[in-house]
């Protein structure tokens, strides 16, 4: 049975026997986060976007695991640049792995790199991944959008993470749109309270769903998908 484990913020890493990857990892800097980059035995980085939030330590978690980073064209082809291994794809693509398939769906967001988010790193992006014969979605940074509903139509997606803390992404109440176009058997809400700006209540968020189990996790904690 695949698991997942939230390690703060957007972090999620998933495991299924001897395959493992990570999602978004921004430890170094995030004091809610559960895991130091150096801890981190990975053999893949999924990268949503170029913030520094959300490509985090994925460059340093690279070179020392020899890991490859997937993502978009544009943000794999910067990170290539620094020394890694990388597999590049883009919206509405997808690819098999040694651990299963990821495909990029949009997101409405923005990306960049570097301290002023400056250096163009392709549209953001989601992903579904399919892992141990389970459907894992993990929304990325995004507002709101239509296409949700077809994501979920097209996917019986076992497992949603999707952001709540509203500012730079969906908050609470479009967030609960979501699930409902989404259909997901269970959603873990990430990306709140790691700044004050995106303060939110996963309490509340679970209170309004009506779709699917919510599954409120601390950094550090785990669920199978």
């Amino acid at each position: 049975m695949p698991l997942a484990k939230y390690l703060g913020h957007s972090c999620v890493e998933l495991f299924e026997g001897n395959q493992k990857l990570i999602v978004d990892p921004f430890l170094t800097g995030n004091e809610q986060a559960a895991a130091k980059h150096t801890e981190v035995d990975t053999g893949y980085i999924l990268v949503s976007h170029g913030h520094g939030d959300h490509i985090g330590d994925a460059i340093a978690i690279a070179k020392r695991t020899g890991a490859t980073i997937i993502g978009t064209f544009e943000l794999t082809n910067l990170c290539a640049k620094k020394g890694v291994d990388i597999h590049p794809m883009h919206i509405g693509g997808a690819h098999d792995f040694d651990f299963g398939r990821v495909k990029l769906t949009i997101a409405h967001h923005g990306g960049g790199y570097g301290d002023d988010a400056s250096i163009y790193t392709g549209p953001p992006v989601g992903f579904l991944i399919e892992i141990g014969g389970k459907t894992v979605y993990h929304a990325g940074d995004t507002g709101l959008f239509y296409d949700m509903k077809l994501i979920g139509e097209m996917n019986e997606i076992d497992l949603a993470f999707l952001p709540i803390g509203d500012n730079f992404t969906m908050g609470l109440d479009d967030a609960v749109k979501a699930v409902e176009f989404l259909q997901p058997k269970r959603v873990v809400p990430i990306h709140f309270n790691t700044f004050p700006v995106i303060k939110a209540s996963p309490q509340a968020f679970a209170e309004k769903v009506k779709y699917a189990q919510v599954v409120i996790l601390e950094p550090g904690n785990s669920i199978e998908i």
